[in-house]
């Protein structure tokens, strides 16, 4: 289980920086997680491989512009928040830069004063808890303040923001886009809907668990921040009566549906706080195939499709990917392990 098992050389070429003009345009790889089988085809045409008794379970997550840059009321220090979950009231954990500047007391400013942030807790990795100060909606003050949380290996101005949404975007709350569904246009669902294959959605709102790097060499020592996340009646309901296939858009779906049929042995409508990490080894329980992009060498996301097939399937599929020039990562290709 050690980490450089699931590193991987990526050309930085690769890495896409912008989202192509039609979502749906996306290469999609195909392939088999019994044997490795590779076949290549385009995203829209992902319908062409779910029969009606399946069911697609989507993230349903609205991506905040949670990027906040202030300064310390006292010293004027530029200081940039990314706010990463509610955790009660106007209390929020977020990632700070740079934390050395801040202690217990401190107060950001941002927007001259209509928004503020007192922090109330230092933790590692950066994190701290802040209490914001506003009068108003902090939707409609993020909304003017706030950006949207790119990644950090995407370099180019994103110039139209929704297209680090999913276009089915509803439940407002993460600091990152469950980006395997940014391949899908209203078009597309709706074709899938015509072919009477089912929709479901459940929502985990994207924090530090998804995207925060392992550093530990042996990787069952990691440990993965929690993620609040919610699947209602109607969703349940429908999952326990899948004649077909169940087949997750996304490893953060995935992350739910695993959390809760792992705790009561069947889909049940539910809310809480999930801190699942899947890796080899993994036996999985909910789901039978994932719609998902190209991650990151050495993540945790990396692990979890290894799970699904096995490291030297994926690990193979990668290595075909990156001879055929498909684009990684958010707004990158996608792949299809069923």
């Amino acid at each position: 289980m050690n980490i450089e098992e699931y590193n991987y050389d990526l050309p930085q070429e690769l890495i896409a920086q912008t989202p192509l003009k039609n979502r749906s345009d996306s290469k999609l790889l195909i392939m088999d997680k019994n044997n490795g089988e590779l076949k290549e085809d385009i995203f829209k045409n992902v319908i062409d491989y779910i029969t009606p008794d399946d069911i697609l379970v989507l993230n349903d997550t609205k991506v905040i512009p949670a990027r906040l840059i202030g300064e310390k009321e006292d010293t004027k220090a530029v200081i940039e928040l990314l706010l990463l979950k509610n955790i009660e009231n106007n209390n929020w954990e977020c990632l700070s830069r740079p934390q050395k500047r801040l202690r217990e007391g401190t107060i950001i400013t941002f927007g001259n004063g209509l928004l503020k942030a007192k922090v109330i807790k230092k933790m590692d990795e950066g994190i701290v808890e802040v209490e914001l100060i506003y009068e108003g909606i902090l939707m409609e003050i993020l909304d003017k303040l706030g950006t949207m949380p790119l990644p950090p290996y995407i370099h180019e101005k994103l110039e139209d923001e929704s297209r680090y949404q999913t276009v089915y975007a509803k439940n407002i709350g993460s600091a990152a886009a469950p980006t395997a569904g940014l391949h899908f246009t209203k078009e597309l669902l709706n074709q899938i809907k015509e072919k009477g294959i089912t929709i479901c959605y459940v929502t985990l709102h994207v924090g530090l668990g998804t995207f925060r790097p392992v550093e530990e060499t042996d990787i069952t020592k990691h440990k993965m921040h929690s993620e609040y996340y919610i699947i209602n009646e109607e969703t349940a309901k429908t999952l326990n009566e899948c004649k077909g296939k169940i087949y997750a858009v996304g490893t953060t779906s995935t992350r739910v549906l695993e959390t809760v049929r792992s705790k009561y042995d069947k889909f049940e409508a539910c809310s809480g706080w999930t801190d699942i990490f899947i890796y080899p080894g993994y036996k999985f329980k909910a789901i039978d195939g994932l719609i998902t992009n190209f991650h990151l060498p050495k993540s945790t996301l990396l692990m979890l499709v290894s799970a699904l097939s096995s490291k030297e399937y994926i690990l193979n599929a990668y290595k075909f990917a990156i001879k055929n020039n498909y684009r990684f990562f958010s707004f990158g290709d996608a792949m299809f392990i069923k």
